[in-house]
């Protein structure tokens, strides 16, 4: 600050005319003596010495402190009287607050963007699962408050969080200790200042807790404490946010330059002569050490003091000067004033009044010796740009000597806040000094899992929870599994989605192979028949009972079995409208044959009774019209199906393994009227042939009908629950055996018998022999 205002004196730009003058005091970190002071300095009524003035007088403006719970003790007691504040350290989120402390300014960030960026950094690397330590004071509380809120909104989770001050008595830092020893974390978050963090640190030295990564603030950072090099082996590693470092011009000559001298309170400067030197500057020298000579030179002296690497703090004094020397000058030269004085120049009462200081204050905008622009903001906080913070690391040199290196720095403005760091740099806590530490509730969850947090704990604790069938999770720690669309499936990773097995009844397969062949021989059979009939047409036993409609009946039992063969194979839009019309129209055209057939018996035997000539309504070409008239109800139910909604291919994606290809019956209300239709027919048929199964005759034909047609509806009625508890393409084989079974069915019952005598009894294929009477049970 002195260098700053000896270097304002000396300029013609500002000011000019006028010197600077400035009281400085020791607060000793107590808020008490802090308020004491501010409240001296602003009456005029203070013990202490100034430099560059002869007269006691009010200060407008007050630049300090380092703390701020001393800041917002006399700020509070100071705003009334408009005198405004300006502090190069104190951070705390709270002054920010212009309502309660509208006189308050800064030239360093507030700990919002500090804790916004230790969030970030333990985000960046993977620690979710830290401890915090902090001051109990409105820099540790403001600012870990404000961490954990930002940390808890991130996903980062706090263990435990200690507050720490120097004057807490030692039972209470051992219990500290022992909670830091049995915590399951390994990195500790320390929004404390050095002062306080020494006590802490003491315990742990004493105790030998080592190998935890420590997070730190600009408050001790970057702090060069010589008592620190004894904790170098807590602290090794550390890593954390420090202010800004800047190189003033000028100010290292300034430093070099400095002799001791006689004024009043100059004493901490001679002592610290003497400390470095080796010597005595009392006159009268009562120790053994020799007297200073005065050609002692600090530049040939290398320590803390020589030192401006992470001299963040200087520059932010050294901007606050220059903001009440801009601030005055505005003021004195009357900038922004509407109505000057006559000659040009404004008249400024003496002395100055701070209101009109706190007024300057607020529009100041200026540019520094190092190019950098400066002003605040509506809270009068530094307004946002470029670079907040550096990372600061702590590195032993090849000295022994603690190195506090910038591995990063961070923008709090730019998208939020970013990093840009030097991983390769970085040395870490631990005995893997080149590997970042863990410090995790939990393990990651890797993908295909989720998490699922613990009863009673935080979120960062939880188990990993395989997805369940059909999820997948494609990356780690998700808290959610994604289901896999209708076609997909997870596959046994469960961190993909792959196709699903695309399933059908297909002719490769050995299930397709056997119906086909079973199909084909049923067809083959029937065709079979069809020409041992051909052959046997005169016969006896073919020409009884309606040859024509047995020639019918074989050929719709044909296509029975063929069109089973539609049901197999990929559904296509062809081939679903085909098969299941096909079934309904051939089915219709056997039972119909079948019904013309138990009908003409009916009739037949009717027609033997004396005067009855009903076989006169019921001849070829009535047989012919029937079979006709019932096959043509089942085509206009089918056309209506068809033009509706007919038939179409669909995918089937209930089952999590696989896809069915199917066919989708598109009306369900058509598909049962035509297996409704079916049924009514052989319900009829088996009624009729019921009641013709006692008709006195060697071969009475509705004995077998009536056989065939309980065997077809027994088939058809057991294939219902089969169908529907099928899975996949078991369902296309189950309607394709129900097919099968009641097509053998009608072929073998009503067929085989005649075959066998046609073939092997032909003695019994005579008319003489098909009308003898057989006695009636």
């Amino acid at each position: 600050m002195i260098f700053a205002i000896e270097e304002i004196n000396n300029r013609t730009d500002i000011l000019p005319g006028i010197n600077l003058g400035y009281k400085i005091y020791d607060s000793c970190r107590d808020v008490r003596l802090a308020l004491k002071t501010a409240m001296a300095l602003v009456n005029g009524q203070e013990d202490g010495q100034m430099d560059g003035c002869n007269e006691q007088s009010r200060v407008p403006v007050i630049v300090g402190q380092t703390s701020s719970s001393p800041v917002t003790g006399f700020t509070t007691a100071l705003s009334p009287f408009n005198i405004p504040v300006i502090s190069h350290a104190a951070s705390c989120a709270c002054l920010s607050n212009k309502i309660r402390y509208p006189t308050f300014f800064r030239t360093t960030p507030s700990d919002y963007y500090q804790s916004r960026a230790l969030v970030q950094l333990v985000k960046h690397f993977g620690w979710t699962w830290v401890g915090a330590i902090r001051s109990d004071t409105d820099y540790g509380n403001y600012g870990m408050a404000t961490f954990v809120q930002i940390a808890q909104n991130e996903g980062v989770c706090i263990e435990y969080s200690e507050a720490v001050y120097r004057t807490y008595p030692k039972e209470k830092f051992i219990k500290i200790v022992d909670i830091i020893k049995k915590s399951s974390s390994k990195v500790i978050v320390a929004f404390v200042s050095f002062s306080d963090l020494e006590y802490l640190l003491n315990e742990l030295f004493n105790q030998n807790v080592t190998g935890y990564q420590w997070i730190g603030t600009e408050s001790w950072i970057s702090a060069r404490n010589p008592t620190f090099v004894k904790y170098y082996k807590l602290l090794s590693g550390a890593i954390g946010t420090s202010i800004i470092t800047t190189e003033i011009p000028g100010q290292q000559e300034f430093l070099l330059n400095v002799h001791p001298s006689t004024i009043p309170g100059n004493t901490g400067l001679n002592s610290f002569w003497e400390f470095l030197f080796n010597c005595s500057l009392s006159k009268q020298n009562n120790t053994d050490l020799p007297a200073c000579t005065g050609s002692e030179s600090l530049s040939k002296i290398s320590n803390q003091y020589t030192d401006l690497s992470n001299n963040g703090y200087s520059s932010n004094v050294y901007k606050a000067t220059y903001v009440v020397a801009y601030a005055l000058h505005n003021l004195l030269s009357c900038q922004n004033e509407k109505r000057p004085a006559a000659n040009g120049t404004c008249s400024v009462k003496m002395p100055i009044n701070p209101s009109q200081v706190l007024n300057y204050l607020k529009s100041i905008n200026f540019s520094t010796s190092y190019a950098e622009n400066f002003y605040f903001d509506g809270n009068g906080d530094p307004a946002a740009k470029g670079k907040t913070y550096d990372l600061v690391n702590w590195q032993l040199n090849a000295d022994g000597m603690i190195e506090f290196v910038t591995v990063g720095e961070y923008y709090a403005f730019l998208s939020e806040g970013k990093f840009v760091i030097d991983y390769n740099n970085i040395v870490w806590a631990g005995s893997k000094r080149n590997e970042v530490p863990k410090s995790v509730c939990s393990e990651s969850c890797r993908p295909g899992t989720r998490k699922a947090v613990q009863k009673g704990r935080p979120i960062c604790c939880f188990d990993c929870i395989p997805c369940a069938e059909g999820e997948i999770s494609n990356k780690s720690d998700s808290t959610d599994c994604l289901k896999c669309s209708l076609e997909y499936k997870a596959n046994k990773q469960k961190d993909q989605c792959i196709l699903k097995d695309i399933e059908f009844l297909s002719f490769e397969e050995n299930m397709g192979i056997l119906l086909v062949s079973l199909a084909l021989l049923g067809a083959s059979l029937t065709i079979s028949i069809a020409f041992v009939f051909y052959l046997k047409r005169d016969t006896p036993i073919v020409k009884a009972n309606n040859s024509e409609l047995s020639f019918l009946l074989l050929f719709s039992l044909t296509l029975c079995f063929l069109c089973s063969l539609t049901f197999i194979g990929q559904p296509t839009e062809w081939s679903c409208m085909l098969r299941h019309t096909a079934f309904g129209i051939t089915f219709v055209l056997c039972i119909s044959c079948v019904l013309g057939k138990t009908i003409v018996v009916l009739m037949a035997f009717r027609a033997t009774l004396p005067g009855n000539n009903v076989m006169k309504w019921f001849g070829a070409m009535q047989q012919r019209l029937s079979v006709c008239m019932f096959t043509f109800i089942q085509v206009i139910i089918c056309t209506l199906w068809l033009m509706v909604s007919p038939p179409y291919p669909n995918k089937n994606t209930h089952f999590t393994e696989i896809l069915i290809l199917e066919c989708d019956v598109g009306s369900v209300t058509a598909f049962y009227a035509v297996l409704g239709y079916i049924g009514f027919l052989a319900a009829l048929c088996f009624v009729l042939a019921f009641l013709a199964r006692t008709l006195p005759d060697n071969f009475n034909e509705a004995k077998f009908i009536t056989f065939s047609i309980l065997i077809f509806c027994a088939v058809w009625i057991t294939f219902i629950p089969a169908y529907i508890s099928s899975p996949g393409k078991y369902t296309v084989a189950v309607e394709i055996f129900a097919i099968l079974a009641s097509s053998f069915a009608l072929l073998f019952c009503i067929f085989l018998p005649k075959c066998y005598i046609i073939l092997f009894k032909p003695e019994m294929n005579t008319k003489k022999n098909l009308m003898g009477k057989v006695k009636s049970k």
